[in-house]
């Protein structure tokens, strides 16, 4: 079912300036202009992340929605998918972020500004308690997963969402520095666009 709602999550330390973010924004205006695009900027702790996102879909129809996530923000597109029902496109989703985000508590930076804001130690029991079991479903799922990823095992992230739809591509990086060729295969699994 082609979704009217669609909800675009970034990852850590990113934003909806990232490259990902704003070449989707860009396809919706050009080509579904009809379609509801929502893609917030997260705040770090992640309790406050999922709760501001279920309250902003809470009117959205479960049947007709659809969520994008990169890297942390895949994790908490999963979250989402497996709360909600609803179809998920992950792009090298980050596995296990109580794990790999525990040495980055502190103060650090954002990536598209000099934004600084602190990354506290029970924002990594946040993403404990919320991390979601084996998967309802993993036909809802499409991963684009690079084997290039310098940040995340692209291992792991195709052992997690085996039974989904998984797009394993050859080298490439952990930003995806090739999304442009991957996006028409998120689109047609997400119903907006032709087969590639």
């Amino acid at each position: 079912m082609t979704p009217t709602h669609l909800l675009y999550l970034h990852g850590f330390r990113s934003s909806p300036q990232s490259a990902k973010a704003t070449r989707m924004a860009a396809w919706v205006r050009e080509h579904a202009p009809r379609l509801t695009w929502w893609c917030p900027q997260l705040p770090p702790s992640p309790h406050e992340a999922v709760r501001m996102l279920e309250h902003g879909v809470s009117r959205w129809p479960r049947e007709r929605m659809a969520v994008v996530g990169s890297s942390l923000g895949g994790f908490y597109a999963t979250v989402m998918a497996e709360r909600l029902g609803c179809k998920a496109v992950l792009l090298n989703p980050a596995v296990d972020p109580a794990r790999d985000l525990a040495r980055h508590i502190g103060e650090t930076t954002a990536w598209h500004s000099d934004d600084r804001f602190f990354f506290r130690p029970e924002y990594v029991d946040e993403l404990r308690d919320m991390t979601p079991g084996r998967l309802a479903d993993p036909t809802r799922y499409f991963a684009v997963i690079a084997t290039g990823d310098e940040v995340l095992s692209w291992r792991e992230m195709s052992e997690r969402y085996r039974g989904g739809h998984l797009r394993i591509v050859e080298g490439s990086d952990h930003a995806l520095s090739d999304f442009d060729e991957h996006l028409p295969h998120l689109l047609h699994f997400l119903e907006l666009g032709p087969s590639p």
